[in-house]
């Protein structure tokens, strides 16, 4: 059980079922739709949608100075699928796009395939990921890729949790994290557990 408030930005995509499972690992979860809703959480989801629109959304509902507010105050980002392209370093191909350089690394857009070429399979975490859980285990995720990005490139300071035909497709740096798959589709709530724990206590590898 983790007694904290983390938000779960809700301007589009599967933000309730990211609400749901942060909810039975006993987090208090705050619907986010207005800047002043992200002021006392200790972390943040950004879910997936189409990533263009997640863009103009942002920008249209003042998140484009909320949230690089929020994390210069120290608050933990998650980002999946468009929300990993939302947090990434940079977008190939498209720098026009808004993004937030909160994680070192570069992503492209609908590399997997577009929503015909959706997929699923399951992965095994690297070591790094079972060291943050309390209780791990190292059964395989089962991922959900819907037109997902592909990170192209990561800096030295991020660390490969998940990869998936050899590319890293979950990925830490400090307290941010990104997935670009749909673990909130899954039936197996450990990324969620992981980010929260690490939410609370601040130490993300």
């Amino acid at each position: 059980m983790h007694d904290t408030r983390v938000g779960v930005l809700a301007l589009q995509g599967a933000f309730r079922e990211h609400r749901h499972a942060l909810e039975r690992q006993g987090a208090t979860v705050q619907e986010v739709r207005l800047p002043e809703q992200l002021d006392g959480l200790a972390g943040l989801i950004i879910p997936g949608g189409e990533s263009t629109t997640m863009a103009k959304l942002i920008h249209n509902y003042g998140f484009d100075d909320a949230l690089p507010a929020f994390y210069q105050r120290g608050a933990a980002i998650w980002g999946t699928c468009a929300g990993a392209i939302t947090i990434a370093r940079e977008i190939v191909g498209f720098p026009e796009q808004l993004h937030m350089n909160f994680i070192d690394m570069a992503v492209e857009r609908n590399a997997y395939g577009r929503q015909v070429a959706s997929f699923e399979v399951d992965v095994a975490f690297e070591p790094a990921f079972d060291a943050g859980l309390a209780h791990a285990n190292n059964d395989p995720f089962h991922t959900i890729f819907i037109r997902a990005p592909r990170i192209a490139h990561i800096g030295n300071d991020v660390t490969v949790l998940a990869k998936h035909a050899g590319d890293p497709i979950m990925v830490v740096q400090g307290r941010v994290m990104a997935t670009v798959f749909h673990p909130e589709l899954a039936d197996d709530d450990r990324i969620h557990q992981y980010f929260l724990k690490k939410t609370v206590s601040g130490s993300l590898p």
